[in-house]
């Protein structure tokens, strides 16, 4: 299976990173080893002192597709999750000063927390759906998928240009403002609407 992890898919976190709207989306991968396993806490690598939490709305694929059209992509999943993309934001920025590529700041061991699953039928509407991270109880990001710059299905359509979608990939669709830095001790609480999907202990 793939994680695929679209980037700056929200206006207010492309201007919290002094960035520029990019024009079509962006992505990049996490290899399956990134995933903490359930009920583990995180623990920081030993290779960065800035780990970043940001939390994003998921979609499992749950069929093959290539080429996938935007008024065909709904048929490509049926559940919606919740997840943390961690970042080493630390080597990300080493590494994009440099001009190097920066898969070892977001792919490393751990770095994709995958909440439960929710079956896509339990909301009204796809492109309405709120959902909140808490860092020890505060909340730290609050999203609508109606702000996402591009939508659930536009992105399917995009990736699925570039590469097959598997059953079991898993879609990352962007962070919203607010992403911040972690600490030993902390607790990360993710909620999709007013269910929590997953809670990680920071180590």
């Amino acid at each position: 299976m793939k994680i695929i992890c679209i980037g700056q898919n929200y206006n207010e976190h492309v201007k919290e990173l002094n960035s520029k709207p990019a024009g079509e989306p962006l992505f990049f991968l996490k290899p399956d080893s990134a995933i903490l396993l359930n009920k583990h806490p995180f623990v920081i690598p030993e290779f960065t002192n800035e780990v970043h939490y940001e939390v994003e709305v998921l979609i499992r694929i749950n069929r093959l597709g290539k080429y996938i059209e935007p008024k065909f992509a709904h048929k490509y999943y049926d559940e919606i999750g919740l997840g943390i993309d961690f970042t080493a934001r630390d080597l990300q920025r080493s590494c994009k000063e440099k001009g190097h590529p920066w898969e070892k700041a977001k792919g490393f061991d751990g770095s994709a927390v995958i909440g439960s699953w929710l079956p896509k039928e339990k909301f009204k509407d796809l492109n309405n759906i709120n959902f909140h991270l808490k860092k020890n109880d505060e909340i730290v990001q609050h999203g609508n998928t109606g702000d996402m710059i591009y939508d659930i299905a536009t992105l399917i359509a995009h990736v699925s240009r570039f590469m097959t979608l598997k059953i079991g990939d898993v879609l990352f669709t962007g962070t919203p403002a607010g992403v911040g830095p972690v600490a030993i001790n902390d607790r990360l609480t993710g909620f999709l609407e007013d269910q929590e999907l997953f809670s990680v202990t920071i180590k």
